[in-house]
C-alpha cells in the first residue's frame, strides 16, 4: 500500500518470536510506522521485529502502563494504534480503520476494538466467542495510557469513544501446556494475597467449586462451542479455580 495511514502502531513484548510476525504482518501494510518495545528477550524477537521492518526500542520492564507509555513517547504520529505481541487485527476491522480515516474520523478521538480470543492453532474465533472491549486506535494529543503497572488501559478523560464492530484476535496460549502454566502461576501469586479465613467456607467449596467453575467455563462462556479444544480448556480452568480454594484452605 503506498498511501499508508498516519499511525504509529506500538506493541511491547518480551520473548515474542513464535506470535510477533502475526502481530506485525497484521498492520505493517497500512500503518506509517511499526514500532516494537522489547523489554529484554532472548529468542531473537529483537532481530526478527527489524526484518519485518520495525523499529525496535529496548525498556527495562516497570509494569504495563509505564511500558506502553514509553512505547507512545517513541512514536511519530498522533495516531495511535496499541496491540500486545500475541494479538493481530482481522481483515474486517483492517476495513474499518481504513474506511474511518477515510471519512475523517468523524469527530472522534478514541475507538474502541473488541478483543476476541482464538485458540491455539484455530485461524478464527470459535461460536459465540466471550470479547472485550478496551481502546486501541486513539489520538495521544487527548488521551494516553494510565501509568498504572498493572491496569494498561487508555485515559479518554470523558471523551466519546466509537466502538468498531469487528474484532482483534487475540492468540493469548500458545497450547494446552501454556495454559497450565499460566493458570499455575496466578494461583501461586493469588495465594500469597488472598486471605479467606473462613475455614468451613472453604471446606464446602472444595467439594462444590470444581462443577460450578465447569459449569461457568464450558457453558456460561461457551466454550462448549470449541468442540474437544473447548472442552479442555474448561476441564483445565475449572481446575484451578478448584486447586485455588483447596490452597487457600490449607493456608
Amino acid at each position: 500500500m503506498n498511501n499508508k495511514l498516519p499511525i504509529s502502531c506500538f506493541i511491547i513484548a518480551q520473548d515474542e518470536s513464535d506470535r510477533i510476525t502475526n502481530t506485525i504482518e497484521s498492520v505493517i501494510d497500512f500503518v506509517d510506522e511499526v514500532i516494537v518495545i522489547d523489554s529484554g528477550s532472548t529468542d531473537g524477537t529483537q532481530d526478527l521485529a527489524k526484518q519485518l521492518g520495525c523499529k525496535v526500542f529496548f525498556n527495562t520492564w516497570n509494569g504495563y502502563g509505564p511500558q506502553k507509555r514509553f512505547g507512545e513517547d517513541c512514536t511519530r504520529n498522533e495516531w495511535l494504534l496499541n496491540l500486545d505481541a500475541d494479538e493481530y487485527l482481522s481483515d474486517e476491522i483492517k476495513s474499518e480503520i481504513l474506511q474511518t480515516f477515510d471519512n475523517n474520523n468523524d469527530g472522534y478521538n478514541f475507538f474502541s476494538m473488541k478483543v476476541t480470543p482464538i485458540y491455539p492453532n484455530w485461524k478464527r474465533p470459535r461460536l459465540f466467542s466471550a470479547s472485550h472491549q478496551c481502546v486501541r486506535l486513539y489520538n495521544k494529543r487527548f488521551g494516553r495510557f494510565s501509568n498504572s503497572p498493572v491496569h494498561d488501559s487508555v485515559q479518554t478523560n470523558n471523551s466519546k469513544v466509537f466502538y468498531f464492530k469487528n474484532h482483534i484476535y487475540h492468540n493469548s496460549v500458545r497450547s494446552f501446556k501454556h495454559l497450565i502454566e499460566k493458570e499455575e502461576s496466578y494461583i501461586q501469586l493469588q495465594s500469597k494475597t488472598l486471605n479467606d479465613k473462613n475455614k468451613i467456607f472453604l471446606f464446602l467449596r472444595i467439594f462444590i467449586e470444581f462443577p460450578l467453575a465447569f459449569i461457568k467455563y464450558y457453558f456460561i462462556r461457551r466454550h462448549f462451542t470449541g468442540a474437544l479444544t473447548g472442552l479442555i480448556t474448561a476441564l483445565i480452568l475449572a481446575y484451578y479455580r478448584w486447586k485455588r480454594v483447596v490452597i487457600l484452605f490449607k493456608n
